[in-house]
């Protein structure tokens, strides 16, 4: 018996297509697909440092494949400005409603008897409190390494962004997070040679 087609790799494979930023002149240009895999990468961290440091007890695999996906729908959606986003409730009630149906989308483009595995990840509504918060932490530490990285290569604009993402972490003061940007965000800013000392 022949499988039927699926389209959802291919088509979420498109998220490198997908521009970041985009109300702001970048000077270095990021997309979706990268940032994604950053964001997998920092919260599995959070996550490993949260059970190693702080008493936590989080699934870090599981945190960091729902992480592979944070953004998937932005697929169909676009990359929305932050700014643009949250600027009032009605925004954000109106985006998250959206960002549902594209969730709805996407899974409907995988295999019948598959939905269901990948339902947990691609749908932020099936995360736990502990996964939403450090997805959402390394989503934001994501972004402040980004405009970290824009103002070491001379670009002003995000001084601006960095201060407001910053002063977000700090308020919400997850101890992984310090721990992650005294132990590991000042390398950000090495050049190659130093890192390999």
């Amino acid at each position: 018996m022949k499988r039927p087609l699926s389209h959802f790799f291919a088509y979420v494979s498109r998220l490198r297509w997908i521009k970041r930023w985009g109300l702001m002149r970048n000077a270095i240009e990021e997309n979706v697909a990268t940032h994604s895999w950053e964001v997998a990468t920092l919260a599995h961290a959070l996550a490993i440092i949260r059970n190693r440091h702080f008493g936590g007890r989080v699934n870090a695999d599981r945190i960091a494949a729902a992480a592979l996906y944070h953004d998937a729908t932005e697929v169909i959606t676009g990359d929305m400005p932050t700014p643009v986003k949250y600027h009032s409730r009605v925004m954000r009630e109106a985006f998250g409603d959206i960002e549902h149906k594209a969730e709805a989308e996407l899974l409907a483009l995988l295999p019948a008897d598959l939905r269901e595995d990948f339902a947990p990840y691609v749908r932020e509504s099936g995360w736990g409190h502990e996964e939403k918060e450090l997805i959402k932490a390394a989503d934001r530490l994501s972004a402040l390494l980004k405009c970290q990285a824009e103002m070491q290569a001379g670009n002003k604009e995000f001084e601006p962004a960095a201060g407001h993402i910053l002063k977000k972490l700090e308020d919400d003061g997850l101890p992984e997070v310090m721990y992650f940007l005294e132990v590991f965000a000042p390398g950000y800013q090495q050049p190659l040679d130093n890192l390999l000392e």
